[in-house]
């Protein structure tokens, strides 16, 4: 099983982890546009201006640049440990016990517009790169990520389930997943709860000792986390805020 979840513009800072290794995270087949994607961003940071633009941030936020400059040398720390704010909030990791842990870090992944798609535990350092950006002289990243991480989702024989948001879904499309988004009652999409069902989702996938493996059994899974979830299609899902 992967669960595909959206990343966060804040992360965590710090950690206890060697500095990134390309080679200890998975899906080791994006590595060569991760690599490029590492060296573009430290090479711009040297460029504080160029950076607050291109990232879209404002000086306030300028220790953002700061850490990108060290991407290859800052310590790093799990993925589901990094990535912070409402979901993650939601998702509350590290009250999770010892096995909802470790499915938590082979089911759940993040996609990333530094690293296309990492899984829980992979070890990831602080940065700043956002699905709608697009870096000087390398273009946008749907361009940059589209050709290889498209294949590898497209490929994955587990059951997929599609959490992301639209810039990063837009990074690759994956035919075979289950979408699911977050409604009303009345079946209105929503934004204020959105992050927050999809954090209580992921939390039920990690604390589940039964691993689905397709919609009928992701239902079965939320309802008896006592999340209402409806399928709406052969590969959608409305996961319902009540």
């Amino acid at each position: 099983m992967l669960v595909l979840l959206p990343p966060s513009e804040t992360k965590a800072i710090g950690g206890e982890g060697a500095p990134l290794d390309l080679d200890a995270l998975s899906f080791p087949e994006l590595n060569p546009v991760r690599d490029k994607l590492v060296s573009a961003l430290a090479d711009l940071a040297q460029d504080v201006p160029a950076s607050l633009k291109a990232l879209d941030i404002s000086e306030r936020q300028v220790d953002e640049v700061h850490r990108n400059a060290h991407l290859r040398t800052s310590e790093t720390t799990p993925a589901l440990l990094r990535y912070t704010g409402v979901l993650y909030d939601n998702l509350d990791f590290p009250s999770l016990k010892k096995a909802e842990k470790e499915r938590a870090y082979q089911r759940l992944a993040v996609a990333s517009a530094l690293f296309g798609a990492v899984r829980g535990g992979d070890p990831v350092p602080a940065y700043r790169l956002s699905g709608g950006s697009a870096l000087p002289g390398h273009g946008s990243l749907r361009t940059l990520w589209k050709p290889s991480l498209e294949p590898v989702l497209k490929e994955s024989d587990e059951f997929v389930v599609d959490l992301r948001s639209g810039a990063y879904s837009s990074l690759a499309k994956i035919p075979h997943a289950v979408v699911v988004r977050v409604v009303t009652s009345e079946g209105k999409v929503v934004s204020h709860f959105n992050k927050a069902h999809k954090g209580l989702l992921a939390r039920a996938i990690a604390r589940s000792s039964a691993e689905p493996t397709d919609l009928k059994g992701l239902v079965k899974l939320a309802q008896k986390a006592g999340l209402t979830m409806v399928p709406t299609g052969a590969q959608t899902a409305d996961l319902i805020t009540g």
